[in-house]
C-alpha cells in the first residue's frame, strides 16, 4: 500500500500510513531480537551446564528475566486497540479547591507529565496556561505528539490527592490538596465528529504572557463554549488568532469525541466516570509525602514508596495495570 502511487495524494493520509508501516517495522524487530536472544540464553545455559559455569548460567537466566520485562511491556503495547488510541492527545491539567498549595500541586503534576513524556520520546506543546496567583498554576492544557500517546495518558484521567508538609505554611503543618488531570485525543480525518457552529460560543481575549515584549497587544486568544454539553476549550499559543481558533476547534472536537467514548462505556458498563468536584471521593491516585512515603493508585491497588521516581515521571507500572483493568473491564462488558 505504501508503494501505491495514489497514496499520495492525500499527504496526511500517506504520512500517517508510513508512521504506522515504520510502528510496525520496529515491533517485528523487536519480536525478533527478542526471539534471538532467547534462543541464545537457552544455548547458554545448556553450555554452562555442560561445563558446570555457575556464572554463565546465572548471566544467561538474568538476560531471560530482562527479556521477560520486554516481552511484557511488547503485550501491554496490543492492548493500545482502541479507535484512537494511537494518536495524539490534550492534557488538561486543574488545580482543586485550595489557593497556591493546590495551584502548586497542579504545577508538579504537569512536571510530572512532562518528564514522562520526554522518556518516551514524545513532544509536548503548551497551548494554554492560567498562572497562580502566588505559585503554581491554575490551569494548564497542553498537547502530547508521540505514537499511543492517547492511550497511555488516557488512563491517568482523572483526580490526584497530594498529602505533605506545605512549604507554603510557617506552622509546617500536613496539608491536603488535589488537582485534576483529564485526557482527550486529537481527532485525525479518520474520525469524524460533527459540530453545528450554531452551539458554539466564540470568545477572543488577550493572552496573558511572561510579561514585556511577550505579551500580546491584540486579543488573539481564543475560548469556545459547546452550549449544549457546556465544554469549553481554549487556545492561547500562537500570536496569531487565525491559527488559535483552528487549535480550538480541534481540541473542542476532541473533548466531544471523548465525552462521547465517556457515554458509550458508561452504558455498557454501567458505570460513568465523569468528571466530578476536584476534592474527597473522587481520586484516582493518593501521592502521600508525609508522614510515610507512598504512592498508591485507588483503582488498581498498585503502590510504591519510590515517591520521588514517581514525581520525576516513573509512571508506566501505573499506566501498565490501569490500561489491563479497563482492558478487562470492556471484555466483561462485550461478553
Amino acid at each position: 500500500m505504501a508503494e501505491d502511487p495514489a497514496l499520495w495524494e492525500n499527504p496526511g493520509k500517506a504520512q500517517k500510513v508510513m508512521r504506522e508501516r515504520t510502528h510496525l517495522d520496529a515491533g517485528l524487530k523487536a519480536i525478533d531480537e527478542m526471539e534471538s536472544d532467547l534462543a541464545d540464553s537457552i544455548e547458554l545455559i545448556k553450555l554452562g551446564d555442560m561445563e558446570d559455569d555457575g556464572d554463565v548460567v546465572a548471566d544467561a537466566e538474568a538476560a531471560i528475566e530482562v527479556l521477560h520485562g520486554k516481552a511484557q511491556q511488547a503485550e501491554l503495547q496490543t492492548l493500545l486497540s482502541g479507535e484512537a488510541d494511537s494518536n495524539d492527545c490534550y492534557l488538561e491539567i486543574n488545580a482543586g479547591a485550595g489557593g497556591t498549595e493546590a495551584q502548586d500541586w497542579a504545577e508538579m503534576l504537569v512536571r510530572m507529565y512532562v518528564r514522562w513524556c520526554d522518556s518516551k520520546g514524545y513532544k509536548v506543546e503548551s497551548l494554554a496556561e492560567s498562572a497562580g496567583e502566588e505559585a503554581g498554576i491554575k490551569s494548564m492544557t497542553v498537547k502530547v505528539k508521540g505514537h499511543n500517546a492517547y492511550g497511555w495518558l488516557k488512563t491517568e484521567s482523572g483526580v490526584h490527592r497530594l498529602v505533605r508538609i506545605s512549604p507554603y505554611d510557617s506552622s509546617a503543618r500536613r496539608h491536603t490538596s488535589f488537582a485534576s488531570a483529564w485526557v482527550y485525543p486529537v481527532i485525525d480525518d479518520d474520525i469524524e465528529v460533527a459540530i453545528e457552529e450554531n452551539d458554539v460560543r466564540v470568545d477572543t481575549y488577550r493572552a496573558s504572557g511572561a510579561g514585556g515584549q511577550h505579551v500580546n497587544k491584540t486579543d488573539s486568544a481564543v475560548r469556545l463554549t459547546h452550549e449544549p454539553t457546556g465544554i469549553v476549550v481554549q487556545c492561547q499559543s500562537d500570536r496569531s488568532q487565525h491559527k488559535n481558533r483552528a487549535a480550538a476547534w480541534s481540541m473542542l472536537k476532541a473533548r466531544l469525541y471523548e465525552a462521547e467514548l465517556q457515554r458509550r462505556e458508561a452504558e455498557a458498563r454501567a458505570e460513568h466516570e465523569a468528571k466530578t468536584d476536584i476534592g474527597w471521593g473522587h481520586q484516582i491516585r493518593s501521592y502521600v509525602l508525609q508522614p510515610y512515603q507512598m504512592v498508591k493508585d485507588l483503582r488498581t491497588e498498585v503502590e510504591t514508596s519510590n515517591t520521588q521516581g514517581v514525581l520525576d515521571g516513573d509512571l508506566d507500572e501505573f499506566m501498565a495495570a490501569a490500561l489491563a483493568q479497563r482492558v478487562r473491564g470492556e471484555d466483561l462488558a462485550d461478553g
